[in-house]
């Protein structure tokens, strides 16, 4: 599964060791409701798109669809990676959809969106890792929507840069690409990435004149001075943005949780985060990276 998709089921009860036990009272959510909620979801469905919210099983979903936002992911829901974090479907993908692109930008404009945010499954069976339908999305949906800003959640593209830089030349307001953890844990975590590659797509978008943003998940067995290293890396490549969340085990067969972050640790990444340049940084059990993610662009 691709590094930047995180999953967060928040009906799933994480494993820690051979035990199951219930999740400390700061990771409780509301359960969907609203207007706005039933509204946004009838537009997801008639128009046959993808959200991470759902696919990703994000315990957000709710108070973001109630806000009538959304994250939608594109190039289908089917990825070809296979991360031991994320609940996205991995196996063979359907062909790319030339209409996507078309479909998503009319569900922007329907639902008013003023801060999109566009992701996508790891396409490493396409020639261009779906960079093309990338850019396709982004200008049809400035088209339509052209007050709409555009973070992009984008994958490492097998560090084929020549497909990044189709991504890299629409520019998105926020360009943002994963680390999901810290350097030792990356080969358990992400299988089919690299620390080192990630951080070179956020320093080459940076480079290309982008705001940049990453995110990490606490809870996989780091360390707090591994947590500080990969800011210092992050911010050698000018990242701009970080979000910190806490990790939760989407099936018992994806990776176990570790240990339950407190909020205070959180607020002290928080404010370490700040103490090194990031001009924002979003630190919280049930963080992920598109929550709130229209702060991130001021």
């Amino acid at each position: 599964m691709s590094e930047h998709l995180e999953a967060a089921s928040p009906e799933a009860q994480p494993v820690v060791g051979p035990h199951h036990r219930r999740r400390p009272d700061w990771l409780r959510v509301k359960l969907p409701t609203g207007e706005k909620y039933k509204k946004v979801r009838e537009i997801v469905g008639e128009h046959k798109l993808h959200t991470i919210c759902q696919s990703g099983n994000c315990p957000n979903m709710g108070e973001c669809w109630g806000e009538g936002t959304a994250t939608f992911m594109i190039l289908g829901n089917i990825c070809t990676r296979s991360c031991g974090f994320c609940s996205v479907a991995t196996g063979r993908p359907l062909e790319a959809d030339p209409f996507e692109p078309a479909r998503v930008a009319r569900s922007v404009e329907l639902m008013g969106v003023k801060h999109c945010v566009i992701t996508s499954v790891d396409r490493d069976d396409l020639a261009d890792g779906g960079a093309k339908i990338w850019a396709q999305t982004i200008r049809a949906v400035r088209r339509r929507s052209p007050g709409t800003k555009l973070e992009t959640l984008i994958p490492d593209f097998k560090g084929e840069w020549h497909n990044l830089n189709i991504v890299l030349e629409t520019k998105p307001e926020v360009l943002s690409h994963n680390v999901e953890t810290v350097r030792r844990l990356t080969r358990k975590v992400r299988v089919q990435a690299k620390y080192d590659r990630s951080l070179e797509v956020l320093m080459r978008a940076k480079r290309a004149g982008l705001r940049t943003k990453s995110g990490v998940m606490l809870g996989l067995g780091e360390l707090d001075h591994e947590v500080l290293e990969t800011m210092d890396d992050l911010r050698s490549v000018g990242c701009d943005v970080l979000t910190l969340g806490q990790y939760l085990q989407p099936t018992k067969a994806h990776l176990p949780v570790v240990e339950f972050i407190h909020p205070d640790r959180f607020e002290t990444f928080r404010e370490a985060g700040l103490s090194r340049g990031f001009r924002f940084v979003e630190s919280g059990p049930m963080v992920r990276s598109s929550y709130h993610a229209e702060k991130h662009v001021h």
